[in-house]
């Protein structure tokens, strides 16, 4: 593609020299306006921002939905890897229970993963459940 830019640059270059214009370096080869390379930046960190941060923040949120909607008899993991039956919601904590009469108070900011236990469970046949 340089090559060709070349060609035509001395192609113009013989055509003013023929013309009996001056021939100015500046015009002979290409230059980018002066609004190329801020917008170029721009560019770059708008694509940084939705390649890398933008599916971060969405995941926080939908972590942190989840937590908010966290209701006793939920299946939970922590964040450090505790497996749990929540038996109370408290404001900022819950209670797990871990086996019989343990019982663990632990943040919601440590839960990590919601296992519901909804209706579609029950939807199954007794057959389904027994295979």
């Amino acid at each position: 593609m340089s090559s060709l830019s070349v060609f035509f640059a001395q192609v113009t270059n013989a055509a003013n020299a023929a013309a009996g214009t001056p021939i100015n370096p500046v015009d002979a080869a290409a230059q980018r306006p002066n609004w190329y390379w801020p917008v170029v930046y721009v560019i770059f960190i708008v694509m940084c921002y939705f390649i890398f941060f933008r599916p971060q923040i969405q995941a926080k949120k939908t972590q942190e939905e989840k937590v908010k909607t966290a209701k006793t008899g939920d299946k939970i993991v922590t964040s450090s890897g505790i497996h749990g039956v929540i038996t109370n919601v408290k404001e900022s904590t819950v209670i797990l229970r871990v086996a019989d009469n343990v019982k663990l108070e632990i943040e919601k900011s440590h839960i990590d993963k919601i296992t519901r236990t909804d209706s579609s469970e029950s939807d199954k046949t007794p057959a389904a459940k027994a295979s």
